[in-house]
């Protein structure tokens, strides 16, 4: 296209459409990508904020004869959201849910709607939508519509396809029609009314009772068939309408899926990714939640012996059966937040097995037992844990979930690549399959991860291959045509759930035939004549090596860099780690992605960073890039939680990212005064509180006119630093051991009053507390990517510090960010031996506390804990929780980050979104606890207090509070 026309389509989008069109090269650098190998910019990008927007997109689409692709999270595998399209972004406003019929058990829900917030709205009436991809949490339901998804559980419950009652949809001609079951007469009046509903209807019927017969020959007989179109349902949906004259699809069924009760053209809408037309709602079946569930781990010594337990596992009835090979164990065990929740793995186990159980508690208790007895007699792995408590479930569907992502953090060039990692066969058959799979990926020089779903013979194998080698692109061409001829020796399909994408479509005909090949294309034709609906998907699609997002061609630049990368394998490494699993997406639950949570823009994720960083390292955007205000911009909300470093399955750490860009950055373009001011805090502090309260006053008048946000209060100058009173206070308790209390630039100037807690707590514990000779630890400067002064500071604190590392003396510190500074930036700062020997030294409070014997009084109020990102990036709560216990009730608010993320609340321009951030989980917890607040962040802290009213603890003072 033009660039002329182009602006035009534009221009005509911008006069028509409500919502956001964006045609600049950073939207389109985002939406080139999803969770696919594949990498291809939309012609723009489309965020529509009524229904009414989808209509104008269309008629412009077919006015210009512009391809159009619908797109939700952008979680797909195989690459069906991306192409040279208008892409249309629903996730961020068309995501409504309602109304819910619980009697009657349907709801109407919006294609943006994620998956995981539907089924949360529908716990409390007790149902819920039955298909659960490992995605569901940041995946929307159009993508579940659009590839037909199921997940663990379809042996019980089937595929999304079975569970579709309503589709609301656009055709490319801009056509609404709604789509629903109708019996023999309703239908044949349709076909009659002579328009154009009716002629679709008429010739797709047609089509299916032509083919009838070749439908029954070409179709996989399997439960896990998502490749090409859903013909078979149609034939299923007009044999239930009344045509019995029809042959009958013989072809597995779930036992708790719902069976047609007419005919209906959505099922061919399932599945076919939005090459027909656009979902604009849809009704769903909703079926009643377990009253319980249960697990039974199974370790095996090898994955042949996995394969025969799933054998004889699936004899005794579960509802999943999923599996976990070494290869994924071992990374999981390497990966910092999924690593807490490994305590259910015994041993050193070659592979996995999760079966689940459900029913009553007494019913799946039951079972649970008898599945354990019978791969006992069996001699079938060496350790089976049965687990019913819902935390250790929790932790054992986290992991099982993280798998795709976790297998992309493999370090090395080689990663297991999804492009034959969905081939379903009959479960009875998988051992064989398996066997004659794992002989091809060695014949072609590599080996491969197994996992996910042996219930349904749906093992996602992924080989080895690094696809920045032109050789290993060949490879996986020629491992793509072989396990496609293994998969028709074993009448399965090459896709099980994942869809055709772009790394699936091209072997459809080899899959179905040429006739039904061409039966398909012929579907497509009906539905979109001009071609414009997501072209190439399911059919006439290129060759699955092409459109790459690295292939044999790419190259990556690094600027000059002011951090060590060694550990990453370089800078370029670092950013390629996000494979685009879109994890980051996530909205209710964790700390990743703060400022997409409130935003709901791709920009503001992982994600959307990483592509961009990307981008500009490879040239896909201009030189220069790197180091512009726009990517500044890009990045700005980056609040530097570190929640990626944790959260993110393939250990993308988005803040050393940033840092690095911003040493970049700040090496062309000057360094605002207000930046200077917040990265010299510690200076600042201590001469605020030498010159107080005359300082103070100065600081609010100051404030506004470096953008610092007005109606934020500056933390007050301490009348007595906390130095002061040390050096006043008698001669402390002796005691048994010794530690070095870190006494960060907060505590020492703003907040004494902690470090005089700290002190108490700490003799009382029988220890003998020496403050340690420091310098400012540098965490405001790496905060604002001041590196070389960072470095200056981290320098110095290696020097004084080192006696203590010395003489074996832990360093305890209260503030997380700062003692935490010298555990994971400092090894980026100044690398070696003497900075991981500090590392190892430097514990938070509660750390060091953790198993020490305290005269603790029993507290009578409910503590809430709001933990440090920081904090539960690279330690986690569990010291915390560990040690309020001592004290009473504790419960955690799953509450994210509070917004204030150090000067980044007091800034102006974040002051509104610092409290979008809290108001999304923290705040209102607090608003509604009865009892003390807990924080031992000091950003917290004053988040807490400024938009809440609420005075929260540190726990040192907390402690001190209940001495006895």
């Amino acid at each position: 296209m033009t660039a002329e026309l182009q602006s035009e389509v534009e221009s005509e989008l911008r006069r028509l459409v409500k919502g956001e069109v964006r045609f600049d090269r950073y939207s389109q650098t985002l939406y080139s990508t999803d969770a696919s190998i594949y990498q291809i910019p939309p012609l723009g990008v489309v965020v529509p904020r009524r229904p009414e927007d989808l209509q104008a997109v269309l008629d412009v689409a077919g006015r210009y004869g512009v391809p159009v692709l619908p797109r939700g999270g952008g979680t797909s595998l195989a690459g069906q959201t991306v192409g040279p399209a208008i892409q249309v972004d629903f996730s961020k406003h068309l995501n409504r849910v309602g109304p819910i019929a619980a009697e009657e058990r349907w709801v109407e829900v919006e294609p943006g709607a994620v998956l995981g917030h539907l089924n949360a709205q529908l716990a409390a009436h007790g149902l819920m939508f039955a298909p659960d991809p490992a995605t569901a949490e940041y995946a929307c339901i159009g993508g579940a519509l659009g590839n037909n998804s199921s997940g663990a559980r379809s042996l019980v419950y089937g595929k999304t396809v079975n569970h579709v009652l309503e589709l609301g949809v656009l055709t490319a001609s801009g056509r609404t029609l709604q789509l629903r079951e109708m019996d023999r007469p309703a239908l044949e009046s349709t076909v009659a009314g002579g328009d154009g509903v009716g002629e679709l209807h008429r010739q797709i019927v047609e089509l299916v009772r032509a083919n009838a017969d070749e439908i029954l020959e070409s179709f996989p007989r399997i439960l896990r068939r998502v490749s090409g179109y859903n013909l078979d349902e149609l034939l299923r949906g007009l044999r239930a309408a009344g045509y019995h004259e029809l042959p009958e699809w013989s072809g597995a069924q779930a036992p708790q899926a719902r069976v047609p009760g007419g005919f209906s053209l959505a099922p061919l809408m399932v599945g076919s990714e939005g090459s027909l037309a656009m979902i604009t709602r849809a009704r769903l079946n909703l079926v009643p939640r377990p009253q319980a569930t249960g697990l039974l781990v199974c370790h095996f010594r090898s994955l042949e012996e996995a394969l025969e337990g799933n054998q004889a596992l699936l004899e005794m009835k579960p509802c999943a059966s999923e599996l976990m090979d070494r290869m994924l164990i071992d990374l999981a065990r390497r990966q910092l937040e999924i690593s807490r929740l490994m305590t259910f793995v015994e041993g050193e186990p070659e592979a996995i097995l999760v079966g689940e159980f459900d029913g009553t508690e007494s019913e799946v208790l039951a079972r649970l037992q008898a599945a354990r007895a019978h791969l006992r007699k069996k001699g079938l792995g060496y350790a089976h844990l049965v687990i019913t408590d819902p935390a250790g479930m929790g932790a054992v569907w986290k992991v099982r979930k993280a798998g795709l992502p976790l297998l992309l953090g493999l370090p090395g060039r080689r990663k297991p690549v999804a492009f034959v990692e969905d081939t379903a066969v009959a479960p009875e058959r998988l051992i064989e399959y398996v066997r004659r799979f794992d002989e091809i990926v060695r014949e072609e020089g590599t080996t491969a991860a197994y996992y996910a779903h042996a219930s349904v013979g749906c093992l996602h194998i992924r080989p080895l291959l690094d696809l920045k080698s032109a050789e290993d692109v060949e490879r996986m061409g020629r491992l793509a045509d072989r396990i496609t001829d293994l998969v028709c020796e074993f009448g399965g399909s090459i896709s099980g759930e994942h869809g055709d994408g772009l790394a699936r479509g091209a072997w459809n005909e080899k899959l179905f035939g040429e006739p039904m090949y061409q039966v398909f294309r012929r579907v497509k034709a009906i539905f979109d004549p001009r071609n414009l609906m997501n072209p190439g998907k399911v059919v006439d699609s290129p060759e699955m090596t092409r459109n790459l997002r690295f292939g044999g061609e790419y190259r990556a630049e690094p600027p000059r860099l002011a951090l060590d990368w060694s550990r990453e394998g370089g800078f370029a490494e670092a950013v390629e780690l996000c494979n685009g699993a879109g994890v980051c997406r996530k909205k209710n639950r964790g700390t990743m992605c703060p400022s997409y949570m409130v935003t709901c823009e791709e920009e503001h994720t992982t994600r959307g960073r990483a592509n961009l960083l990307r981008a500009g390292l490879s040239g896909r955007l201009a030189r220069g890039e790197l180091t512009s205000r726009r990517m500044y911009d890009a990045l700005d909300l980056c609040i530097e939680c570190k929640g990626c470093k944790a959260e993110c399955p393939s250990n993308v750490d988005m803040a050393k990212l940033k840092l690095e860009f911003l040493a970049g950055y700040y090496r062309e373009h000057a360094v605002p005064l207000r930046t200077r001011l917040f990265g010299y805090a510690d200076w600042l502090n201590r001469l605020g509180c030498a010159l107080a309260p005359v300082s103070g006053w100065a600081a609010r008048w100051v404030a506004p006119l470096v953008g610092i946000h007005p109606e934020r209060l500056l933390p007050p100058f301490a009348r007595q630093t906390f130095w002061e009173w040390w050096r006043r206070r008698s001669r402390g308790p002796g005691g048994t051991g010794v530690v070095a209390l870190f006494v960060d630039t907060f505590t020492a100037y703003n907040y004494p009053e902690i470090g005089r807690a700290a002190v108490r707590v700490l003799e009382s514990a029988g220890y003998r507390v020496e403050i340690a000779d420091r310098v400012c630890c540098g965490r405001t400067m790496i905060s604002k990517g001041l590196v070389e002064p960072a470095r200056a500071r981290a320098r110095e604190n290696l020097r004084r510090l080192r006696p203590y590392v010395e003489r074996g003396i832990p360093i305890v510190g209260l503030e997380p960010s700062c003692i935490l500074s010298m555990r994971d930036e400092y090894r980026d700062l100044v690398p070696g031996a003497e900075t991981e020997s500090l590392g190892r030294a430097c514990l938070t409070f509660e750390e060091f506390l953790g198993d020490v014997e305290l005269p603790l009084a029993r507290c009578a109020e409910p503590i809430l804990l709001h933990g440090h990102c920081h904090q539960k990036a690279l330690v986690g709560t569990g010291p915390s929780l560990q040690l309020l216990r001592r004290l009473g009730e504790v419960r955690e608010v799953d509450s994210g980050c509070c917004g204030m993320a150090g000067s980044f609340g007091f800034e102006k321009e974040h002051y509104e979104i610092s409290r979008a951030i809290g108001e999304s989980r923290l705040l209102p917890a607090v608003r509604a606890h009865r009892g003390h607040v807990v924080a031992a962040g000091v950003s917290c802290r004053q988040q807490v207090l400024h938009f809440a009213g609420v005075r929260a603890y540190h726990p040192a003072e907390l402690l001190e509070r209940y001495l006895s």
